[in-house]
């Protein structure tokens, strides 16, 4: 007679795989929420470099409005994807982490729409060169900022530790100066990604 039945498992042994398996569900892949940013910071930024290079040169000729929206346009999809990456995995949590992750979420929406409209105030005084500097510097600062408050909310030493790196090479980008600061942020961000 064939005996059928399996022996046994370990209980411990099931619930690790349980957990195992939940946090697959609910915690995306991180280079789904990455990925798309550094692509974007990678190319955005570049054509930046080659319209608007160190000392105002123009690497490459190009319309002087096609940088900035082909950047926003890349941050646009960007954006999308990471939304939908998150609102996926957000609808598996509820409770107090879900607040948070929406409270988070909000954060970064206003904060990025207080700091355009104080941005778009003073960006048409300043010469084309400081003025992308200002623009790109300090939305650089701010997303360092948030991912760093990101890692301290939820103890996330990865998430602090990039927002710590977005900081770093914002500040020496910025020392370097206009047309520099895109050329630094876009290729030593898109070094950072997770592989």
């Amino acid at each position: 007679m064939v005996d059928d039945e399996q022996p046994p498992r370990d209980p411990l042994v099931l619930i690790q795989q349980e957990q195992a398996a939940m946090v697959r569900r609910i915690v995306p892949d991180p280079r789904l929420l990455l990925w798309p940013w550094g692509i974007a910071w990678l190319l955005g930024f570049t054509v930046f470099f080659l319209r608007y290079g160190p000392d105002d040169r123009v690497l490459v000729a190009m319309p002087p409005w096609l940088p900035l929206v082909f950047l926003l346009a890349l941050i646009a999809t960007a954006g999308t994807i990471t939304g939908i990456v998150g609102a996926r995995a957000a609808r598996q949590v509820t409770g107090p982490s879900s607040r948070q992750g929406g409270m988070y979420g909000l954060t970064w929406a206003l904060a990025f729409a207080g700091m355009i409209s104080v941005l778009n105030r003073i960006g048409d005084q300043l010469p084309t060169g400081l003025a992308n500097l200002v623009y790109a510097g300090t939305m650089t600062a701010l997303t360092g900022a948030l991912h760093m408050a990101g890692g301290a909310l939820w103890d996330d030493r990865t998430l602090f530790r990039l927002g710590a790196f977005i900081s770093v090479i914002n500040v020496v980008g910025v020392i370097l100066g206009a047309g520099w600061h895109a050329l630094v942020v876009g290729l030593v961000s898109w070094l950072r990604m997770p592989r």
